[in-house]
């Protein structure tokens, strides 16, 4: 019987998929944050409304994060 490199491995894959999954929201809020500030720079009498706007695409941005984090818990195997 031969051993896999893999066989030592132990814990959650889940774990891997969040962090790949956690690369998606990240690029997102990273472009909310610098289109907003390029906004704001290029029509100062509008930073009030884009700021506003800009936490709102935040929040729901980043919500995906958290349920991409709940998501290994509520889908676990039950072992």
């Amino acid at each position: 019987m031969t051993m896999l490199a893999a066989d030592g491995v132990v814990g959650s894959i889940a774990s891997v998929g969040y962090g790949l999954a956690a690369i998606g929201p990240g690029i997102g809020v990273g472009l909310i944050f610098g289109n907003g500030v390029q906004a704001m720079a290029r029509q100062p009498e509008a930073a009030g409304l884009i700021r506003s706007n800009m936490f709102i695409g935040f929040a729901l941005t980043e919500a995906l994060a958290l349920i991409g984090i709940v998501m290994p818990f509520v889908f676990g195997t039950g072992k």
